[in-house]
């Protein structure tokens, strides 16, 4: 074949690309238009003040029908993730959102954010997990993003602890895989590298493989990923100093990535939990979680976890707290269900009638993405 006749055939497919390209733009339009008009329902039915634009149960819904009617050639989750986006766009024009979570900025919290609510929301970094419940609590932030489980180290108690404190929901979930790069600056040579920036947490789930390509080579602690980005962008000269860290560091500093996937546990992940102050209804597939507190006695979790066990409900997790004082074991418990359902209505009840003191921290979707 020769290059004319190339040109032919590829003019063709670039034509239809464009046509297409054009129909692509004429829906999103007209989807926006609709998500515009949807606000004014609400506003109309709901007060201007008290509308509540964003729906957890119903993204959860539309994500899981993308994705079981998806038939290729693109994979179902990467069609799921530019709805994301649209759904994240559309509902910025209904009422732009304001996002708190974890700081500093280059985190996986704030993966995890931009994961959840996509790139059109506002995300606002704060110093303390108390900032982020105590921000949404009062209204200044609409949702709040906090991470609650790591895969290799257990569950994060100073975000349990905070819910007794905070009358907060939690109205989802984001699972983020998580993965370290090896950062440096642009046009550096990573076999000239002579100090490495990360995180205490970060160069224990890398250390296999610093050893294996870095032995001798200065690894410095520091607090946040965002820091150990910071340190390499300003090394006075190139090649010097690298850092662990995420890819969403390399939006905020000069660096770029050198070495993907350093980590030593490729499966390893984070949980994070959204915090609202709404009620979220079924999304078909949920999660139910409470805290519950009793006394200190044997037997007292087979006890608890008996009307589970007799209603047929699955755990997906467990933790236990030991604290001081008459009622001295909290229980951090979640489970498949949503507290619309008969089964979970009966199984609280039972539950609050053993006299355990019971708070339900929310029934909201399984994570999709």
């Amino acid at each position: 074949m020769n290059m004319s006749d190339q040109e032919k055939e590829l003019r063709v497919l670039r034509d239809q690309i464009d046509q297409i390209d054009q129909q692509i733009q004429s829906l999103l339009n007209q989807r926006a238009l609709c998500a515009q008009q949807v606000a004014e329902v609400k506003q109309k039915h709901q007060g201007q003040g008290d509308a509540v634009f964003y729906r957890p149960e119903r993204e959860a819904q539309v994500l899981r029908r993308v994705m079981a009617r998806n038939s290729g050639p693109l994979p179902a989750q990467d069609v799921a993730r530019l709805f994301r986006e649209i759904m994240s766009v559309c509902l910025a024009l209904e009422q732009p959102m304001r996002i708190a979570f974890l700081g500093p900025e280059g985190t996986f919290t704030q993966q995890a954010a931009v994961k959840h609510f996509g790139l059109s929301a506002i995300t606002a970094p704060l110093g303390t997990l108390d900032e982020v419940f105590r921000e949404v609590e009062a209204g200044t932030a609409h949702y709040g993003v906090v991470p609650v489980e790591n895969s290799n180290e257990g569950m994060v108690n100073h975000t349990l602890d905070l819910f007794g404190r905070f009358q907060l929901s939690i109205v989802g979930e984001v699972e983020l895989k998580i993965h370290h790069h090896l950062l440096m600056k642009a046009g550096a040579d990573r076999h000239h590298v002579t100090r490495i920036y990360a995180t205490q947490q970060a160069l224990a789930q890398c250390r296999r493989w610093l050893d294996a390509h870095y032995p001798s080579v200065e690894r410095i602690t520091v607090a946040t990923n965002a820091d150990a980005a910071r340190q390499a962008s300003a090394d006075a000269e190139v090649g010097l100093g690298a850092a662990i860290g995420t890819e969403l560091a390399i939006e905020l500093y000069p660096l770029q990535v050198a070495v993907r996937n350093v980590e030593d546990q490729a499966e390893s992940s984070s949980r994070f939990l959204i915090l609202g102050r709404q009620e979220v209804g079924p999304s078909g597939k949920d999660k139910t979680s409470l805290l519950i507190c009793a006394h200190d006695k044997p037997g007292a979790l087979y006890e608890l976890l008996a009307p589970f066990r007799a209603r047929g409900i699955s755990l997906t997790r467990i933790e236990t707290r030991t604290l001081s004082g008459p009622w001295n074991m909290v229980f951090y418990i979640d489970f498949e269900g949503h507290v619309a359902d008969p089964e979970v209505q009966a199984l609280i009840k039972e539950l609050e009638s053993e006299s355990v003191e019971l708070k339900l921290l929310g029934s909201y979707p399984q994570a999709v993405l």
